[in-house]
């Protein structure tokens, strides 16, 4: 088995609490050889921590100076591209985390370096490679006619989760004042090129239907295709809380979404037959051993049957990467490409087009 070597842009959160985890789970297939942070508190702890070497402030230098196979980007969305890019020059496969990026332009940037390229891009879509997930498509298929379908993604804070269960995730308050100014201009920037001028809420309430829902309206439309049209859409508490009627060729698909304080996360596709339903039901992704669970009820003459299947302990996280090896070392194409990604930046902007003049 080829061992990959890999580089990493980003060491926050989702890093440390995921990734870096897998990949040391993963040694004969993942070779870690360098990191990339604008925190040199944070960079150097995490260099120490997982024993490389080559720890680099820029991703250009970084790109520049390590030979690698394949680069992780886990940083701020308003980079994606920039690194994205970067590495496509070298022919530097790509794993960028959701959202891929957040306008429309920046994909086709993306889509282009990629083309001129010998190297692949995946999207973090880790949703998609939950075996119970897996399983449920081949349901959906058999379904029969669809009378209706909802998707739900009502999320407490991260924190709740991991500081119950003993996982620290470090940061540190060295970020140099003109990064986080440039972060800030970038966003600015991005945000007019995607939805044009807008009032605050707007900004925000795209930055979460990025941030958040491009994980639910990616499963959405593997399972049931893209969507005619959105009906009507609504969105209040600042962004935080939307809702949306999407409608498909002979069936509507009620979404809703919102972010709160509460200790619970209720992330979930249900698709409903004339007498069957299928379910799946995702938790927490910080807590990895957390199943994702499939729910079939069938009604049967005077009973009412439900079978849950939950067919492996096994991450959506560990599946995915393990999936993006192949993508690497056997040249698989990957189902979660940019241009799948672009889709659900259409349903993004359908939504922000219906919620109009709410925010």
């Amino acid at each position: 088995m080829k061992k990959l070597k890999v580089g990493m842009i980003g060491l926050g959160e989702i890093a440390q609490i995921i990734h870096l985890p897998i990949l040391q789970s993963m040694p004969d297939r993942f070779e870690l050889v360098a990191l990339c942070d604008v925190s040199p508190g944070l960079l150097a702890l995490m260099g120490e921590k997982h024993r490389v070497e080559h720890l680099y402030a820029s991703a250009t230098e970084m790109l520049d100076r390590v030979d690698m196979d394949a680069v992780f980007v886990l940083n701020n969305m308003e980079y994606h591209t920039e690194c994205a890019v970067a590495a496509l020059k070298k022919n530097v496969h790509v794993f960028v985390e959701k959202p891929m990026c957040i306008s429309d332009a920046e994909a086709e940037q993306i889509i282009l370096a990629r083309d001129a390229s010998q190297a692949q891009v995946m999207v973090g879509y880790m949703r998609r490679f939950a075996p119970a997930y897996m399983r449920a498509l081949e349901e959906v298929k058999a379904l029969g006619p669809i009378n209706y379908a909802r998707v739900r993604d009502m999320i407490g804070p991260n924190a709740f989760f991991t500081g119950q269960s003993g996982i620290h995730v470090h940061r540190f308050g060295d970020l140099p004042a003109e990064a986080v100014q440039d972060r800030k201009d970038r966003n600015a920037r991005l945000m007019k090129e995607a939805i044009g001028e807008a009032s605050a809420e707007a900004y925000a309430a795209y930055g979460l239907l990025l941030g958040l829902n491009s994980h639910d309206f990616s499963a959405m439309r593997e399972m049931l295709g893209m969507p005619l049209r959105v009906k009507a859409a609504s969105s209040r508490q600042g962004g935080r809380f939307k809702n949306a009627i999407l409608e498909y060729d002979g069936f509507d698909v009620m979404f809703e979404t919102g972010v709160d304080q509460q200790g619970r996360f209720d992330a979930h596709i249900e698709v409903y037959g004339e007498r069957r339903s299928v379910l799946v039901q995702y938790d927490t992704p910080y807590l990895r051993q957390l199943p994702t669970t499939l729910r079939i009820r069938d009604t049967i003459g005077d009973s009412l049957a439900e079978t849950v299947v939950r067919p492996t302990y096994k991450d959506a996280y560990t599946c995915e990467l393990e999936y993006f090896y192949e993508v690497v070392a056997n040249g698989l194409t990957p189902k979660t490409t940019p241009e799948d990604y672009r889709q659900d930046l259409k349903v993004v902007k359908m939504i922000m087009e219906a919620i109009g003049n709410e925010v």
